[in-house]
């Protein structure tokens, strides 16, 4: 009798969303229960209108109901209505809910609402984060962000692949740049002269990428992927970088060939591009941004490969160019973003991969050419974004590894396990990295990736 107390019933289940509710039927006979919040509400002499929103869909739904019912009702406030779904006579919508019960569930103060009716300016929304997801922009951001998941773990699944969980905690910097957050304990005391006591045996970070751990699984599940918070401690104020943001990373063996590397990355973002409950969303973000990047985007999920060439190729192609850049291009040095844009949004007019960059300008686990100059590498750049993707074979020749780590000055002791993988039975393998947030800035036309993550951290600046 005592376990009967904690059992489950599946005759339990939560009211239907609206999202849900739009999909069904109307069906007059039947009474429904909808929750969420007003985002609006029309009063007549013997009749109004509220437009209320549980975030589940763009749409929302309208309700009718008596003025008497619609006098506590305020923009912002949440409810609890109850009624009958029928067909609209009205414009605008082909459903709304007949109201015979109105609950206000909780008040909002329209004068004091931040989130008010007008249009209101990104700084502001950055300044009342935890308020713009009632905002429809901000709202359908965060749904297209789990359509891109669910696409991505679809896609993945599909390819056998299995999504693993690497460390947020680790003792290497992957990209070797020193970008790192560093970790210490908050009880170390504040005003001490003392150092702060290592929680660990050794300096712990924050990861800036789950690459090398990846590899690690790689070597036992041929096939790995996961999508996970990363974190920079770039300076860098531009609307593409972020110091806390998400990426998906794959690693796979038994590869030898850079350009497979690219094929699979240009399958996953197409395979995104076209999930198909991406439409409502995409369509009321586009609404606010360019055509022109629209019909880029469009025209990417196409059928049509996507250009590929070689770094030194890229770097004809500009020193070539009419267009007077602030950085000259040179072979050696790296592209800047005024430079990938170019590329992609002049030259090729969509995503391009460019290949085989100077080792020098990559990190150590790249795997060498055999012109001894270059790496078997690519960055996927995207129009208005830059880079998208960036990948690589890794290094499995374990001289060739040792070389390479001198040639960085890392210490082989802190790497020893990675090289494990190579003298211990390791192969040829490969893989990429993508920045989320700048895949959805990219496909929804979002100029900034801030407004792409729901609490977005940057260098001076941590909201909540």
């Amino acid at each position: 009798m005592l376990f009967r107390r904690f059992a489950s019933t599946t005759a339990r289940r939560l009211p239907p969303t609206i999202q849900q509710l739009l999909a069904r039927e109307p069906d007059p006979q039947t009474i429904l229960t909808v929750t969420g919040h007003i985002k609006s509400v029309r009063k007549q002499k013997r009749v109004a209108f509220a437009a209320v929103n549980d975030g589940s869909c763009p749409e929302g739904l309208q309700a009718v109901l008596s003025p008497g019912d619609a006098h506590a009702l305020t923009n912002g406030c949440s409810v609890r209505l109850t009624g009958r779904l029928v067909q609209s006579q009205g414009r605008g919508q082909a459903k709304e809910l007949q109201v015979d019960k109105c609950d206000v569930v909780g008040t909002c103060d329209p004068e004091a609402y931040p989130i008010q009716k007008q249009a209101l300016t990104t700084e502001y929304l950055r300044d009342h984060v935890h308020l713009r997801p009632r905002v429809e922009s901000i709202a359908s951001t965060l749904r297209v962000r789990q359509c891109v998941a669910d696409a991505i773990h679809d896609y993945f699944r599909y390819e056998g692949f299995t999504q693993v969980h690497p460390p947020i905690i680790t003792g290497n910097d992957c990209e070797g740049a020193g970008e790192t957050f560093k970790l210490s304990p908050v009880a170390h005391r504040a005003g001490s002269s003392l150092p702060p006591t290592e929680f660990f045996d050794r300096t712990a970070y924050l990861t800036v990428s789950s690459q090398l751990h990846l590899e690690a699984f790689a070597h036992a599940i041929p096939r790995v992927y996961t999508l996970s918070p990363c974190f920079r401690a770039e300076r860098s104020q531009t609307n593409r970088h972020l110091s806390e943001f998400w990426m998906l990373e794959a690693e796979w063996g038994f590869i030898d060939r850079v350009g497979d590397v690219c094929d699979i990355v240009e399958d996953a973002v197409k395979h995104i591009l076209n999930h198909p409950r991406l439409v409502g969303d995409l369509e009321l973000l586009w609404s606010n941004a360019d055509a022109e990047r629209k019909q880029g985007v469009l025209q990417a999920k196409g059928a049509t490969p996507w250009a590929r060439m070689s770094y030194a190729e890229a770097v004809k192609e500009l020193e070539k160019a009419k267009q007077k850049f602030e950085f000259d291009p040179v072979w050696g040095k790296p592209l800047q973003s005024e430079h990938e844009r170019w590329l992609a949004d002049e030259v090729v007019k969509g995503p391009v991969f460019l290949t085989d960059y100077p080792s020098g300008l990559k990190p150590f686990y790249m795997r060498a050419n055999d012109d001894g100059k270059t790496v078997a590498c690519f960055d996927l750049l995207v129009p208005h974004i830059g880079e998208l993707v960036g990948g690589s074979l890794r290094e499995e020749r374990v001289d060739l590894l040792d070389k390479a780590m001198a040639h960085h000055g890392l210490d082989r002791g802190d790497y020893s396990w990675y090289r494990d993988l190579r003298v211990y039975g390791g192969a040829p393998h490969g893989g990429f990295g993508l920045g989320f947030e700048r895949l959805i800035g990219w496909m929804t036309g979002i100029e900034n990736v801030r407004e792409c993550i729901p609490f977005p951290r940057w260098a001076d600046r941590l909201l909540l």
